[in-house]
């Protein structure tokens, strides 16, 4: 089979993963009250975790010493990032949550460009203008007020992913460590920082009481988030980048906030009125016309074994591959 019929091969699962990324904010909101966050998040990754640990338990034995601590500490940062995408969902819109988390595309290079002192070109800020102004329009809903609590909490977690993603890129203790075993001591770590907040009193509902009190439709709901949003989605991305270009799949995945606004106003009912319509045209074309400029500025693309750490294959994350765009999974 050629090359190229091989790579449009590999795009249509990795299209499905970005809509089941955008889906998972809808997900989460249907599973997810404010009082079982935590709760939520350690029943997701307790799924998670046993089968990344047997996939992944050669390389972990591999891990020195250094590499532990280094994936730990990133693992501390991607809980922040799920703990406020979270609380973050619960609180605003699903469209909302979808959109605004993808600024991470035009903060990673900005943020990226300030340690590395080199200057950004002028069509990429006029593309994150572009976008910073559509999530301003996006958050007035019907009208035009203070941006909700949930809007300032995905802001901020498209601040921690952008803080993770150089963190990923940057940390010489990582370096050579492979990104599934890389990716199971993050999660690790993180969800022993959700276990010990959900015993931590009036932090909300341990996880057993939230267990007891799921119905079927939460189950459901819980399982897609562990099984689709992470499970599937991990493993497509490490099949997809031995197949195709990291770019490709980049560029793919970035149609996330596409689908989280469609199926946000389709199923959940979300009505932006026009100034969030504005914002969210406006979101979306700075934001894939930031990520076209980014890719333009970087490396050609190239295939790589996916147990490559992003350390190993890049020191700079312009082009947000899979291994390097942030959360493993929603």
């Amino acid at each position: 089979m050629s090359p190229s019929r091989l790579g449009r091969l590999a795009d249509v699962p990795v299209l499905l993963v970005a809509a089941v990324w955008g889906s998972s904010y809808l997900a989460a909101k249907g599973v997810t009250t404010a009082d079982t966050v935590t709760a939520v998040l350690v029943l997701r990754f307790a799924v998670v975790l046993p089968v990344l640990v047997v996939a992944g338990r050669r390389r972990l034995r591999a891990l020195s010493g250094p590499q532990w601590r280094g994936a730990g500490m990133l693992g501390l940062i991607l809980a922040a990032i799920f703990l406020l995408e979270t609380y973050g969902v619960v609180h605003t819109s699903a469209t909302n949550a979808g959109l605004i988390i993808s600024l991470t595309m035009v903060f990673t290079p900005i943020a990226e460009s300030r340690v590395r002192r080199v200057r950004l070109p002028g069509a990429f800020m006029a593309a994150a203008g572009l976008s910073v102004l559509g999530v301003a329009l996006l958050t007035q809903g019907a009208g035009f007020t203070a941006p909700s609590g949930g809007d300032l909490l995905m802001l901020g977690a498209a601040v921690a992913r952008t803080v993770h993603v150089l963190a990923m890129a940057r940390a010489d203790s990582v370096r050579g460590a492979g990104a599934l075993s890389l990716t199971t001591v993050q999660l690790g770590s993180a969800v022993a920082v959700f276990a010990v907040l959900a015993a931590v009193p009036g932090t909300g509902a341990s996880p057993w009481a939230a267990a007891v009190d799921f119905d079927g439709g939460d189950w459901l709901g819980l399982l897609y988030l562990s099984v689709f949003c992470t499970l599937f989605a991990f493993f497509v991305q490490m099949w997809a980048v031995r197949r195709t270009s990291p770019s490709r799949v980049g560029l793919l995945l970035g149609t996330e906030p596409v689908w989280a606004a469609a199926l946000g106003i389709a199923l959940a009912g979300d009505r932006p009125g026009w100034p969030g319509l504005v914002g969210s045209v406006l979101v979306l074309v700075g934001t894939g016309w930031g990520r076209s400029v980014a890719d333009r500025r970087g490396e050609p693309d190239r295939a790589r074994d996916p147990e490559e750490s992003p350390a190993q294959t890049s020191r700079t994350p312009r082009r947000q591959t899979p291994e390097t765009s942030g959360t493993p999974g929603r």
